[in-house]
């Protein structure tokens, strides 16, 4: 369909295409086309191009087109990215689905081959490589082998996808990250596509199992994270379901000033936007200090939406967009249709482009920018560097596990003089956010020259990584001439994809293990990622900051927190005089001449095999079916449960009753305290099942790494050492109390107590529940351990998206009210009345909680934000609402 008679067509050199024009929606005067922020006029396109007067009705558009940030309407809108993209983490599990789904599509009486990813799907596998050795030449080779070891079973199941699937590609271990990928390589920004004899021009749109996705916001291209199940949702070709969005400018202006680098910028935006509040919102920068920032530098302010809330943190199209593709080796014809189509259709930044209408708008003088770390426990906890030292010092009370040590005072507690109380033991050059801007990696080699020609050395109990987000990176430290020096501080290649950031550090020599334990010490991580959760970097370490890569080489030379990098030395050079970080640190001249070194055949080079693997990837075998065979014993790879069984209808929804409580939660409880990335221990209910399978505890690997099992998963659902369980006082873990009884137990063993009498179970939570990174396990962890319903104050929006998406509705309390306000102590037995009948978007639903005969009542405003929402909901969710689709073709 096309209403508005928007169909044009464009020529680019020889070629011709078609397009929607949003032009002609001005000279028609549909709205106000030409004012709008440029992220709604790329979902305005998506929209015409979708038009189909179900999904995408006339009154959808006139609605985008006419876009009031004053007048704000819950609309919903139905998008479709042009692809998806996924890491191996989250896309595992989305290929079990996938397989899973066909197995049911056979049982339901149905065809296979119907399961496919209707459009263009790559996953990167970048999450499994471990740091378990480093600090030497052989490091990459030694961990290389190890991943290959421990993931052969999960490989070979990503190669039965890319030759079953259609429209799946797998980018092999060992290549790079995924964003970084995505950066490089995989975004168009504007995609052709050859339809019906014809050739189409449209956005370059994805969406993506990793929160992280934003990043190819830097370069003009809309796209966020989601749940893998709302991933797959779109691989079927289910659009992406939404509210209009509110869009918040947010204007820079100036040029960053000596000293800093973009990480600092990405800290000191990070903690103004979560104090703004942008969670849900699109965030667009404009104004003429864009001119001043490089398109790496883009990326990674692009990169930590998720941090400040947003769902996007965009940057339009210019210049220096074409001059990044040019120099990633892009085709000029891929430049010069990108130059063409935004400028036709007024997508094209210049530093004269009108301000576009925003909903708010804030505004920051890059002069002003600071060097900055953010700790110990969140991106947006942003200190000056100079006030970095004091706050650790500050924090050090509520971080430590059990107070003060009994015989010696906090400062004093330590091993052999060495080990202390802000020690730090992982400094890692690591993740997506920084590894992708030669800028912070060259300032890192150049300070690691400088370090090493004054003499000065990494502390010998600090475990020193580099982890680069593509092949390219280790290119032109090379050919700059400063990986010599990164590795004479032991920064040794590691590994290519995300290490210490998702929680892959590796182990700990084990005298450093010991002396933390045997002391309770409260020691650090300095890392350039983007993650800083508790228990997220490594289990035994308390203290995780977040800063730019040059910063994590000097806090390796420090090797402590409580060393003030602005006034204290480093250490003492080779001459015996004091070393201080002002002696080290790179000037802008000597960055930009080493800059010189990033050229476009490096990028040629590493990217003009990429699909095709090392030879240990090409001699692994995959069974060769439309259908998996799957292995009874595997404990990696497991038929989905949850789509077993499943019926031709779904049964009548019901109010919830006779409820229980599994666990009572604070604030900012995030999406790794609920389902962990990390190690797994032989203690918990997963590291005993995998014991009672045979898995040594060598060969456990981490909870991401099994995302394909659901029978570790499930065991996994709040199994993190640091969750706070307020049920089980005094307790860190995945502790609770099973009720009435009051028994102490562990989460997975009260929710199997709990179904053996078919209790159904709440989770009763705080503010910002599920912030972190977009885990669908999260959702479907809390579903399979008998979840009906979560209650909290507030939701990050991926993950209250995911619970629907897993039939788990998500409740809000009043607003100013929660758990302890309404003086509930989690022992209630508690009613949900209002499911039942005539369920629609943020319904009011009563609930009602029981103790002792004493009745407490309240509403709760029901998070179930869509009609489409409402329809996978009334499911049991997405997936069976799309089995039972395809069923009935």
């Amino acid at each position: 369909m096309d209403s508005f008679n928007s169909e044009k067509k464009i020529k680019v050199g020889q070629n011709e295409y078609v397009i929607r024009s949003l032009p002609s929606l001005v000279e028609g005067k549909v709205g106000h086309v030409d004012k709008l922020p440029f992220t709604l006029k790329i979902l305005l396109e998506n929209l015409l191009r979708q038009e189909d007067g179900i999904n995408v009705t006339q009154e959808d558009i006139q609605a985008v087109a006419a876009w009031d940030p004053t007048r704000q309407k819950d609309l919903e809108i139905s998008f479709m990215p042009a692809r998806v993209i996924l890491q191996d983490f989250t896309g595992v599990p989305c290929v079990v689905d996938m397989a899973s789904m066909r197995d049911a599509v056979v049982q339901m009486g149905g065809d296979p081959e119907k399961i496919n990813p209707l459009q263009q799907v790559d996953l990167v596998i970048d999450h499994s490589v471990q740091v378990d050795r480093y600090g030497s030449a052989d490091s990459f080779k030694e961990n290389v082998k190890i991943e290959y070891e421990r993931n052969k079973e999960r490989y070979s199941f990503l190669k039965w996808g890319q030759k079953s699937l259609k429209n799946f590609r797998v980018v092999p271990p060992g290549t790079g990250i995924v964003h970084q990928v995505n950066l490089e390589y995989l975004g168009q920004v504007v995609y052709s596509l050859d339809k019906a004899g014809r050739r189409e021009a449209y956005p370059d749109t994805v969406i993506g199992t990793d929160s992280h996705t934003t990043m190819i916001n830097g370069l003009g291209i809309v796209g966020w994270g989601v749940g893998g199940i709302e991933a797959e949702a779109a691989m079927l070709g289910q659009p992406v379901s939404m509210l209009i969005p509110e869009v918040v400018g947010f204007k820079l202006f100036g040029k960053c000033p000596e000293g800093t680098t973009a990480t600092d910028l990405v800290l000191v935006v990070t903690q103004m936007l979560r104090k703004k509040g942008v969670v849900g919102k699109f965030v667009e920068f404009y104004g003429k200090g864009l001119s001043n920032l490089t398109l790496p530098d883009r990326a990674t302010l692009a990169n930590m939406a998720p941090e400040y809330g947003a769902t996007v943190g965009f940057f339009p199209v210019d210049e220096e967009t074409l001059t990044f593709l040019k120099s990633t080796g892009r085709s000029q014809e891929t430049v010069d249709l990108v130059k063409a189509y935004a400028t036709q259709q007024g997508l094209f930044r210049t530093d004269s482009t009108p301000d576009p209408l925003y909903s708010d708008k804030l505004e920051l003088d890059l002069s002003t920018v600071i060097p900055s770390v953010a700790g110990p426990k969140r991106p947006q906890d942003r200190v000056s560097l100079a006030e970095a030292k004091a706050s650790f010092e500050t924090a050090l009370p509520s971080l430590m596990k059990k107070g003060p040590h009994p015989t010696l005072a906090s400062g004093a507690r330590e091993m052999n003089g060495d080990l202390k109380d802000g020690s730090i033991v992982i400094a890692a050059i690591t993740s997506c956010t920084n590894t992708s801007n030669p800028s912070v990696m060259i300032q890192a080699g150049l300070l690691a020259k400088n370090a090493c020609d004054k003499g000065l050395k990494t502390k010998p109990w600090v475990k020193t990584s580099l982890a680069p987000g593509s092949k390219v990176v280790m290119g032109y430290l090379e050919k700059a001439d400063v990986l010599q020096y990164l590795e004479k501080l032991g920064f040794y290649l590691v590994g290519y994809g995300c290490t210490t950031c998702i929680g892959n550090s590796g182990p700990l020599d084990e005298m450093i293990e010991k002396s933390i334990k045997e002391n309770e010490l409260v020691v650090a991580s300095v890392l350039s990622g983007n993650r800083n959760f508790e228990g997220r970097i490594h289990a035994s370490v308390r203290a995780n900051y977040l800063m730019s890569p040059p910063l994590v080489v000097a806090y390796a030379l420090a090797g402590s927190l409580k060393v003030n990098l602005t006034t204290e030395a480093l250490g003492q050079g080779r001459d015996g005089k004091p070393v201080f970080l002002k002696d080290i640190w790179p000037n802008q001249r000597e960055v930009q001449d080493a800059l010189k070194n990033v050229k476009q055949e490096l990028f040629k080079k590493e990217y003009a095999h990429v699909f095709e693997g090392d030879d240990v990837w090409k001699t692994i075998s995959f069974p060769k079916s439309n259908r998996f065979d799957w292995e009874k014993d595997s404990t990696y790879i497991r038929r989905a449960a949850f789509l077993e069984n499943l019926a031709v209808a779904p049964a009548p929804l019901a109010d919830i009753r006779g409820a229980r409580v599994l666990a009572s939660l604070g604030d900012s409880v995030t999406t790794d305290h609920i389902s962990p990335a990390g190690s797994i221990s032989a203690e918990s209910p997963a590291g005993k099942y995998l014991l009672s399978h045979g898995v040594p505890k060598s060969d456990f690997n981490s909870y991401g790494a099994r995302r394909g099992n659901h029978e570790v998963m499930v065991r996994g659902t709040f199994a993190n050492n640091r969750l706070k369980n307020q049920l089980a006082p005094g307790t860190e873990g995945g502790v609770t109390k099973k009720f009435p009884e009051g028994t102490v137990m562990s989460i997975y063993d009260a929710a199997l107590a709990y179904a053996k009498q078919n209790t159904p179970l709440i989770i009763l939570a705080g503010k910002e529940y599920g912030s972190g990174s977009s885990r669908d396990w999260a959702a479907k962890g809390t579903m399979m351990l008998g979840v009906k319903a979560v209650i909290a104050e507030s939701y990050e929006r991926i993950h209250r998206s995911n619970l629907v998406m897993m039939g788990v509705l998500p409740l809000q309390f009043p607003d100013g009210k929660n758990a302890a306000g309404l003086d509930l102590s989690g022992e209630e037995v508690f009613e949900i009345t209002g499911v039942a009948d005539s369920l629609k978007p943020l319904k009011v639903l009563k609930v009602r909680a029981t103790l002792n005969g004493v009745i407490k009542e309240f509403n709760a405003l029901m998070r179930i934000d869509t009609p489409k929402e409402i329809e996978y909901y009334q499911h049991g969710g997405v997936l069976p609402y799309v089995l039972r689709r395809l069923k009935g073709k």
